[in-house]
């Protein structure tokens, strides 16, 4: 029985720029950096999460939608906040590009998409205070 998710991957053209973005900027940690035979194998994590992402070296963009729309089109990869505003304004400060001037409220909470070097969205939520976590 499948019991976890494991990894999820973003596709980036320079391994190293996506460590600092994701790592001095994001504040998430390096977990995994080996240079393995098919190439460098670089995860990175929220500090606390199991989950780890894949750095994948690729071509620019690949794993994009073929047209973005500010505000409406969520990235690959969704990190959850329990203060997004102030994450916001910290985030911002770091250099962190987001699609809008400042997170916006939604039917489930608030939200605001980041953009990494590669043009890859990162979706940044903040649960409403009526969603419980669920974790059973």
């Amino acid at each position: 029985m499948l019991t976890n998710i494991m990894y999820v991957t973003l596709y980036v053209t320079d391994q190293e720029r996506a460590l600092r973005f994701y790592t001095d900027q994001l504040g998430l940690e390096k977990r995994v950096d080996y240079p393995g035979p098919d190439g460098r194998f670089l995860t990175i994590g929220v500090p606390g999460s199991p989950l780890e992402i894949i750095l994948w070296p690729h071509t620019a963009a690949a794993g994009q939608p073929a047209e973005l729309q500010p505000g409406t089109t969520p990235g690959p990869v969704f990190l959850e906040s329990d203060d997004l505003r102030a994450d916001f304004e910290v985030l911002r400060e770091r250099g962190v590009t987001f699609d809008q001037p400042e997170p916006e409220d939604y039917g489930y909470g608030v939200r605001i998409e980041a953009v990494d070097p590669d043009d890859n969205r990162i979706s940044l939520r903040q649960r409403a205070a009526w969603q419980s976590r669920g974790d059973g």
